[in-house]
């Protein structure tokens, strides 16, 4: 289709790039921001050139900075040669139109960065739709006077009227790819539902991992899951949601699903996109809020992704937050912090080792203990099958063979498992725990 050939957000890869960070009374007092932003244009594969920091006090019309230092900017976009020009603030669609005139360069902001970003980690099909959905949205508000071939076309039979202008044909265009889009995410939804739908009707324990970005959520999932997910150190390595079942040492069978990493002021196309994928996050039993315990600003970013959980309806979810990377630090060794109550509320680990799996194994099984019960049952000689059922499902605690060759089992499952495994042939309920 023309019209997405024709679009400016799309960034190459390697392009000569010159970095803006303009520094704002509202970015002051947040420590890493600056490194970010640079480590963010890094992560998109482009070659920096430059970096530059502009402080202001607020905002210009014009060009957001003032004109000296746009001047300055030009000149060094002559000089070096420079592809691309990129802005930390957000700009408005004038903005960006009035620097790229001046710079005689191409120009983007943070936001169109991370959709770049977004656009090219994504492999999953309704990952891709997600983020064409977010950039469309982007794009649509940078069409007004966008593109230099604006002329009218002529009209119809005759030649009567002055017919649609390029600008018009564009916004038609993407709507009707927005509505597009829409629908076949709608498909997509409406299957992620009905597991969903599955999961609650089995009463499985559902477990979300959030966090910043680069904690280690892709490599403490791949720990627990034994799944495969792609990990590395670099920002928003992963973007598709994970989901995989799992057997929970003394806490049988749950559901883990790894999400999207968050960032400082993640753009709201984004979050209204991935919302179906956040949802995950939103109906868990247990949250883990996966923490890089070696970085220096992670009192910051653990407020940071908390705003963000609150913004996506999830902020009441049972929190335990998980100091992930203790192998980063000298001679820290695992450990369980608990609140008041004596509830577990915080445990330092590390994914890469495995070492504090076991505890974070532990905090699990007390936050789920409410969904879960214990029992002992007994097995007659020709159900003794059903033993690989509930190794398979739940989490037997000790096993033994009686006089009569009959199995007695202690179990830890789901009430409702537990439930369906009575009304089975062969089985009997010795004792059960109280339920709290």
């Amino acid at each position: 289709m023309e019209l997405f050939d024709r679009q400016k957000d799309a960034v190459g890869q390697g392009e000569r790039t010159l970095l803006v960070y303009v520094e704002l009374p509202s970015t002051r007092n947040i420590h890493n921001a600056k490194s970010e932003f640079k480590e963010l244009a890094q992560s998109s594969g482009l070659d920096i050139i430059e970096t530059i920091q502009v402080n202001r006090n607020s905002a210009l019309a014009q060009y957001f900075i003032g004109t000296g230092k746009v001047d300055e900017i030009a000149q060094m976009v002559q000089d070096l040669e420079l592809d691309l020009v990129i802005f930390s603030p957000e700009l408005t669609p004038s903005q960006e139109r009035n620097l790229e005139k001046t710079l005689a360069c191409q120009v983007m902001d943070r936001t169109g960065l991370i959709l770049d970003i977004f656009a090219l980690r994504a492999s999953s099909f309704e990952g891709k739709l997600q983020v064409e959905l977010a950039q469309l949205r982007h794009l649509s508000t940078r069409l007004v006077r966008g593109w230099t071939h604006l002329e009218r076309q002529k009209g119809g039979i005759g030649m009567r009227g002055p017919g649609e202008t390029q600008l018009e044909t564009d916004k038609r265009l993407i709507a009707v790819r927005i509505k597009n889009i829409t629908k076949r995410l709608d498909k997509v939804h409406k299957q992620r539902d009905l597991g969903r739908k599955s999961r609650t009707k089995n009463e499985l324990p559902m477990i979300a991992l959030a966090g910043y970005t680069n904690a280690g959520k892709s490599t403490l999932f791949n720990t627990l899951t034994d799944a495969k997910v792609f990990a590395h150190d670099q920002l928003f390595a992963t973007l598709d949601s994970t989901i995989r079942r799992v057997i929970l040492p003394a806490s049988g069978e749950a559901v883990i699903a790894d999400t999207v990493g968050f960032i400082q002021d993640l753009p709201h196309d984004l979050v209204d996109a991935f919302k179906s994928t956040l949802e995950e996050t939103k109906r868990s039993n247990v949250l883990l809020h996966v923490v890089d315990a070696a970085d220096e600003y992670n009192i910051e970013k653990i407020g940071q992704v908390d705003e963000i959980i609150e913004e996506i309806g999830a902020g009441k979810i049972p929190t335990i937050l998980v100091m992930n990377k203790i192998d980063c630090l000298e001679n820290f060794a695992p450990r369980l912090d608990r609140d008041e109550f004596g509830r577990v509320y915080r445990v330092w680990i590390s994914s890469m080792t495995g070492k504090g799996v076991d505890l974070l194994y532990q905090a699990l099984a007390e936050q789920l203990s409410g969904m879960m019960t214990r029992a002992k049952i007994q097995l007659d000689v020709k159900s003794a099958y059903i033993r690989s059922e509930i190794h398979n499902i739940g989490y037997i605690h000790n096993e033994k063979v009686d006089d009569f060759g009959q199995w007695i089992l202690e179990i830890n499952v789901t009430h409702h498992y537990l439930s369906k495994l009575l009304n089975k042939k062969g089985v009997k309920l010795l004792w059960e725990q109280s339920r709290k």
